[in-house]
């Protein structure tokens, strides 16, 4: 048993799910959902899930909720084995994105809609990873220059 979305009566496992699935619609989509938090919950943005939760559970009706259990989610897909290997330094399934830890199953087909939230996120993960990998060079330059400062103080006796 869970609850329905008060929107979209879409189902949602329990309480903190309810809560992510309006808050995450809201700012993706705007749309009734944001206008329904709004309404409701002023502050929804600052609120973290389990205090959203809290306030969106009382308007949703109960629902029933189906679990999907691990043995039924890869039926239709190939049997593929991934043996035990070391991530590090490859990616799988996106290749575009350095040092990307897994990938996205994107042979289903999408709306137009979804796809431009896909092409974002993955737009967003590539500067992320851009920008940690600038942070480490910076950071390691900065070490650099720490240790050869520390060096010409030791070198120098009046330091």
């Amino acid at each position: 048993m869970g609850y329905a979305c008060p929107v979209c009566e879409t189902p949602q496992r329990d309480g903190e799910h309810l809560a992510h699935h309006l808050a995450f619609t809201a700012m993706l989509h705007g749309d009734d959902h944001e206008a329904w938090l709004d309404e409701r919950v002023p502050d929804w943005s600052d609120r973290d899930p389990d205090g959203l939760a809290a306030e969106v559970t009382p308007h949703a009706d109960d629902a029933e909720y189906h679990e999907v259990f691990e043995d039924t989610v890869d039926r239709g897909r190939p049997d593929v084995d991934l043996g035990d290997h070391d991530h590090a330094g490859h990616s799988h399934g996106a290749p575009d994105v350095p040092g990307a830890r897994g990938g996205v199953d994107e042979s289903g087909a999408t709306d137009p809609e979804t796809e431009a939230a896909l092409r974002e996120a993955r737009e967003l993960t590539r500067k992320m990873f851009e920008e940690d990998e600038d942070s480490e060079s910076d950071d390691a330059g900065d070490a650099a220059g720490n240790a050869a400062d520390d060096a010409d103080d030791a070198a120098d006796p009046s330091a």
